[in-house]
C-alpha cells in the first residue's frame, strides 16, 4: 500500500452559508443525494461547508483540481450508520484515477471537522 496523494482544504462557514442561498450554486456543487439529506440537517451551513471542503481536498489529493470535465457534482460525500464520512466513487472517478495513476485498486480516506467559523477536510488517496 502506497500513498498516492493527499489533500486538505479549509473553508469559512459564513461564505458557504451565503452561497447556499443561491439555488444555482447549491445544485452546481452538491449531488441530489447530498441536498436531499440536508433537509434533515439542522445546521445546513456547517453540513454544506464540510462537504465543500471535502470536495476541494479530494480534487487536491488526485492532483487535478477541477478541470477537464471534472466538477464538484462528480464527488459525493456519504456517511455510514455511525456517521463516518467517505466518498461515493463513481465510474467517472474510477476511470480518472485508473488513467492518471495506472492502477485498478485504491482507497480514499476522508476526515472532516468544523468549528463555529471554519470547516476543514483532509483526504488521503492510497493504492491498495
Amino acid at each position: 500500500m502506497r500513498i498516492l496523494g493527499t489533500g486538505v482544504d479549509i473553508v469559512e462557514n459564513s461564505r458557504i452559508k451565503k452561497s447556499i442561498l443561491n439555488k444555482s450554486f447549491l445544485y452546481r456543487v452538491f449531488s441530489n443525494k447530498e441536498i436531499l439529506i440536508s433537509k434533515n440537517i439542522k445546521n445546513k451551513s456547517s453540513y454544506f461547508a464540510k462537504r465543500f471542503a471535502a470536495k476541494e481536498a479530494f480534487a487536491k489529493s488526485i492532483g487535478t483540481g477541477f478541470r477537464n470535465d471534472f466538477n464538484f457534482k462528480d464527488i459525493s460525500i456519504i456517511n455510514d450508520k455511525l456517521g463516518k464520512p467517505s466518498f461515493f466513487i463513481s465510474k467517472k472517478i474510477k476511470n480518472m484515477i485508473k488513467k492518471k495513476f495506472k492502477i485498478n485498486s485504491f482507497n480514499f480516506f476522508l476526515s472532516i471537522s468544523d468549528e463555529k467559523k471554519y470547516s476543514i477536510a483532509f483526504v488521503i488517496l492510497q493504492k491498495k
